[in-house]
């Protein structure tokens, strides 16, 4: 395979500086809006604080990539003497999880670092420094990846079956 450069963009979580203030869930609900900035609903964000109030844990997970099938991962971690299951800092999407899903369809929701900005805006509201943004070019491997459609597609697939969607999409063809 051909070899290219890509443009990397990672956001790093530094837990132990986060007051749990879910300032970063906000702006992201409110720029995916639609249209943007029309309303604020935590559950369509791309970052959600995984919390424990009474321990004072706070940790921002950014959601990843789409995955088809539950994992095999069953690791637990114990921090501040509260045990968490390894899902709970999982960034995947899957179907085990209603986490990084939009609300009101079930599409799974990726992180896009709020594309057409300078920089995510989590990290520019985030006041205590907890995600910091970077950006490094990378030599990969050149592949063919799905796009946002077709991982969508295949998520409601994964959920309902061919036979369902075919019907769905059929019915909206008539009406268009």
């Amino acid at each position: 395979m051909a070899k290219m450069k890509k443009k990397v963009k990672t956001i790093t979580v530094n837990a132990d500086k986060c007051n749990g203030c879910r300032a970063c869930e906000i702006i992201c609900s409110s720029f995916h809006a639609t249209p943007k900035y029309s309303s604020v609903n935590p559950a369509r964000s791309r970052i959600q604080v995984v919390s424990h109030r009474l321990k004072d844990i706070m940790f921002p997970v950014v959601a990843g990539e789409y995955a088809p099938a539950e994992c095999m991962g069953r690791d637990k971690y114990i921090i501040a003497g509260k045990e968490y299951d390894e899902c709970a800092f999982c960034r995947a999407v899957c179907s085990t999880r209603d986490i990084f899903k939009e609300p009101d369809t079930g599409l799974p929701l990726k992180c896009d670092m709020c594309e057409g900005e300078d920089e995510p805006l989590c990290v520019q509201v985030c006041l205590n420094d907890v995600l910091v943004y970077e950006e490094r070019e990378e030599e990969v491997e050149a592949e063919d990846k799905p796009d946002e459609l077709e991982q969508s597609l295949q998520a409601l697939l994964d959920d309902h079956g061919l036979e369902k969607l075919a019907d769905i999409l059929a019915r909206m063809a008539e009406k268009a």
